[in-house]
């Protein structure tokens, strides 16, 4: 009898928990209009029709990567997601895109309803083109004071977004950008990301007052996602300290960091460095072509670790994250999963 009574007693907690997390993140659902205020980080060549649909199936919020994507492209990949889901899903542009006034004027034909500038400063006239024709606008906020001017600007909600994720990053900290924004921009929706793998740690930035999460690195692993079974297995055998920040060597030759698991090809980058400024150096190479070159050293090697499966030389971008990363499991299954950690972590709390 006291064992049942017990076990009662635990359910009622797991359900208030449940409703506890529903009211955390509310403003969040309420804003994309999906059942968890968990966005799937729009990466390239990975979040595409067969991603997006079964993230927002699963009651999440799918974002389109439109990465380089043309008009025509951008235009039947949203087409054939929309026949794969009825729910919500954005899409995400690339500010230095440079198509970026027509890739709008695709977003706004196809009545998206939600967007995600990347890359950059929006532009006012981005901006503006978005919110003419209704749409939701998130944006990048890598500090207080730039996230405060894009409020100003018209951005309907920010993604703070930490060092830890893959792919591009700022040299700041989730944990950090979450102390420093959350408790001042409060006008808006706030979504952290960076490192985000367990449901504990959504309900943590939740409870410090972000309206949701963004996960990229745990959804490359599911089954629906379309990336090479070699891209998958690196990460399921990848460990946190295995993603690393791309190295700078030079001053005068500017790298924007891309976090990815180390292997050949970021070995090969730092190679590739050396003799680029040796060549500069010796009057071989002016200043413009030699840091073309080494921005161009990466042209295609994402294409190549997440299509060919080429994860010796190609840029296998991945978060810190990737250490939690353990099976391949449907969309589902991992969202089911994050939500069941995220309700036990807050039965046990009190506050």
């Amino acid at each position: 009898m006291v064992g049942s009574t017990q076990e009662a007693s635990n359910v009622r907690t797991r359900a208030e928990a449940a409703e506890r997390l529903a009211y955390l993140w509310q403003r969040g659902t309420d804003f994309l209009g999906c059942e968890h205020a968990i966005l799937g980080g729009a990466m390239t060549w990975v979040s595409e029709r067969n991603l997006v649909s079964s993230i927002s199936n699963a009651g999440g919020f799918g974002v389109i990567a439109c990465g380089g994507m043309d008009t025509s492209m951008l235009a039947a990949e949203i087409a054939a997601t929309r026949e794969m889901t009825d729910k919500p899903f954005g899409v995400n542009l690339i500010t230095l895109h440079p198509d970026i006034d027509n890739l709008i004027a695709v977003c706004r034909e196809q009545n998206v309803s939600h967007m995600v500038l990347a890359g950059g400063l929006p532009s006012g006239n981005a901006i503006k083109e978005i919110k003419d024709f209704g749409a939701k606008l998130m944006c990048f906020a890598p500090t207080v004071t730039l996230g405060k001017k894009l409020v100003r600007t018209g951005v309907d909600a920010l993604i703070i977004e930490g060092m830890e994720a893959g792919g591009h990053i700022g040299p700041v900290s989730t944990s950090v950008l979450a102390q420093e924004i959350l408790p001042i921009i409060r006008d808006v929706p706030v979504f952290v990301a960076g490192g985000i793998g367990r449901g504990d740690a959504i309900a943590s930035y939740l409870k410090m007052g972000a309206s949701g999460v963004q996960l990229g690195t745990r959804f490359v692993v599911a089954e629906e996602c379309i990336a090479h079974e070699k891209f998958k297995k690196a990460f399921i055998h990848g460990k946190a300290r295995d993603a690393v920040a791309s190295v700078q060597i030079d001053s005068q030759f500017p790298v924007i960091p891309v976090r990815a698991m180390k292997n050949e090809g970021t070995e090969a980058f730092m190679v590739k460095q050396r003799e680029v400024i040796e060549k500069f150096h010796s009057g071989e190479l002016n200043q413009e072509d030699a840091q073309m070159q080494i921005e161009k050293f990466w042209g295609g090697a994402l294409r190549r670790a997440v299509v060919d499966g080429d994860v010796e030389t190609g840029s296998v971008m991945a978060g810190q994250s990737v250490g939690m990363v353990k099976s391949v499991q449907p969309t589902q299954a991992i969202i089911d999963e994050l939500i069941d950690q995220a309700v036990v972590y807050l039965s046990s709390d009190n506050t």
